[in-house]
This record gives structure tokens, sequence and C-alpha cells, in this order.
């Protein structure tokens, strides 16, 4: 969907295929303006946004940051890249986001950042867990790479803290294949954010003619992505209301349709608590235990049906081991985990393909 490839074709043939091109800028401000961010910066992905997120709180070697365990290892790989080291906090049980109270439980004088994942694009307790940042003069990153349309009571994911990361990878509503974005919510984080994500130079205030030479003047990474990817983006962008509009509407079907076996008690379908606006990246059903979600996989493949669970936690991960450590038991962490099955979607899924998934999760009854 979109003009991506006809874009592609015309950066190709001019030859100019180095970042911070014409579709960049055209990308970077179109999300600017949805999220109401003072700036927006194009990434290679998500993990480099969380990347350039840590360095911007200044984390090191020493801090903490309080990360859920439901979610992608890039989330706790950011954190201890810099030395730092990710605590791993529960989740609420409707959202599947950072449960505030858990989080109240695992700060300590060590505590640097609170980095919460919008698990499906349903927006966690943001009230809370900012209550809490400002008691404790914490910073706070949202991981909204499920929920770059989504919202909680209007206001954008990704722009309700210090700063919001996104992806555009492979699976997500808006792709470019490899693909991501900064959000930078916090005035004073600015300059220093254009910074560190070309390699720690200050090349963009010279080509603005702010300084009068192009130099290294701190830590950075290479956080640009090349013009063919940002163009293929801005043909998604271009059309994003369509494809998240299509997703929403095989989110809804899913969600009708698998209301009686909620009250059957053979299933729970997501929980959205009032005010969050999910963009329909993921539907999920969470099953009674690990033996019937496991099950539900095979008894669905065999109507040749693919679905999956999804995250390991990473408080049991072999890295999360090394690298982290676990606030408490992480119980509805451990819980979720093992009960959450994925279900197919995609704005091109039709009414007859929900209902074939559907009476295959009815059939297990």
């Amino acid at each position: 969907m979109g003009r991506g490839a006809e874009y592609v074709a015309e950066v190709a043939a001019s030859g100019v295929l180095g970042g911070g091109g014409r579709y960049t800028a055209l990308c970077a401000e179109r999300l600017r303006e949805r999220l109401g961010s003072p700036l927006v910066l194009l990434t290679p992905s998500c993990a480099a946004a969380l990347e350039l997120s840590v360095l911007l709180a200044e984390l090191g070697p020493g801090d903490e940051a309080i990360v859920p365990s439901f979610t992608h290892p890039a989330t706790g790989a950011a954190v201890a890249r810099a030395g730092a080291i990710p605590v791993f906090a529960d989740i609420a049980s409707d959202t599947l986001g950072l449960d505030p109270a858990a989080v109240s439980a695992a700060v300590t004088d060590r505590t640097r950042a609170i980095m919460p994942t919008h698990y499906a694009g349903v927006a966690c307790d943001m009230g809370g867990l900012s209550a809490l940042a400002e008691r404790h003069g914490l910073a706070v990153t949202e991981d909204a790479a499920h929920g770059m349309f989504a919202d909680l009571d209007g206001r954008p994911l990704g722009s309700l803290s210090d700063a919001g990361c996104f992806s555009f990878d492979h699976m997500k509503n808006l792709t470019c294949g490899e693909g991501g974005a900064l959000a930078v919510n916090r005035e004073d984080w600015v300059a220093r954010a254009e910074v560190l994500a070309d390699r720690g130079t200050n090349r963009r205030a010279f080509e603005r003619g702010e300084v009068h030479a192009y130099s290294w003047v701190d830590l950075g990474a290479a956080a640009v992505p090349g013009e063919l990817v940002a163009a293929y983006l801005w043909g998604q962008l271009e059309v994003a209301d369509e494809i998240v509009s299509a997703r929403r509407a095989v989110w809804s079907m899913y969600h009708q349709r698998l209301a009686s076996p909620e009250a059957a008690g053979t299933l729970r379908r997501p929980a959205v608590p009032e005010g969050r606006h999910p963009d329909g990246h993921i539907y999920y059903v969470l099953l009674p235990d690990r033996r019937e979600r496991d099950r539900a996989i095979a008894r669905l493949a065999e109507a040749d049906v693919k679905a999956a669970f999804h995250f390991v936690p990473l408080h049991s991960s072999a890295a999360g081991l090394r690298y982290g450590r676990a606030a408490g038991a992480l119980e509805v962490t451990d819980d979720v985990a093992a009960r959450l099955l994925r279900l197919p979607i995609w704005p091109g899924l039709s009414e007859a393909d929900v209902e074939r998934v559907v009476s295959a999760l009815s059939s297990l009854n």
C-alpha cells in the first residue's frame, strides 16, 4: 500500500542515497506534527532510538533503569549497553504494561529512569508512572514500538514522557523493512539529541550555519537511516490513516467474534481500559494455561493458521540474568508469557479469514 516503491526508484535514480535528504525531512516533520514533539529523528531501528534515549538520560555504570520484563530484548539491551543495570518489574494484568506499584517497589537510590512499553499499542498507566518519576527525579522513555498511531485520552503514545521510541520494521503497521524514530519531548534534550544521532558531531548545526566548523563534540552513534529507507517510509506515512483504519477493522472483528468464547471462560480478550485507543498492531488472547496455549497453536496450524506466542520474559533469559536483575517475583509476567497467543492480523485479512481463525479457536472447547 502506498507509493513507496516509486519514491525509492526516484531516490535510486538520483544517486543521492545518504541520510538527511528530502524524504528523511518529510518523514521527520510528519511524525513531529503528529506527536507534537519539539524534535523527531529517524533512526535505523527502534533499538537505535532506545539507545539514544539512554544516552540522553545520561545512564552509565552503576545506574539502574526500570523496564518491563515482558518486552523486546532491545529495551533491556539499550540500558545494559550503557553499562547500567536493567531492573525488571512486573506488568499490570489488564494493559500488560508496567505496573506502577511494581515500579515503586523497584526504585532504589541508583534508579535513574523508567522505560515502559505500551504492549499491543494499549497505553500503560502513564499517569501513575509519571507521578513516580516526578517524585524520584527520574527520566521516562516510552517504548512505543507497538503504538505509532495509538493514543491515551487523545494524546499519541510516545509523546507522554521525555522521549518516545518507535519501530518501522517489517512486522509493524507502517514499515520500511527496518527503521525507527526517536521523539524528543524535552526542549533541553533537543540539541544534544541531534549530536548523538549524528556520530557525536555538530554537523546539523554546521549545515544551519550556527557554528563555523563541523567537528566531534560528544558521544554518539551512526543513527541516521539512508534516504532509500526514508523514501519507502514516506510512501507509508502518506496512507497511514488507511493502513491503521484497516488494521483496526480486523482487530474489531476479532474482538466481536471472540466475546462468546470469553464469556464461556475459554479465553480472555485484550483488556482496553477507558481512554486507551490501540492502533490494531496486535490482537492477542490469553488461554487458561500454557498447555491450552500450545494446544491452540497446534490446532490453528492444522487449519493453516499461523499463530504464535510472544516475548520470553527478559528476567529469565540468559542475557537478562547476566546483565539485569528482577525486582520481585514477576508473577503476572510469567503467567501472561505462558498463556498469550497472538492471532494473525494485517490490513488484507478478510472477514472469512477471521471466521476461520475464530472457528479453529472455538473447536478447542
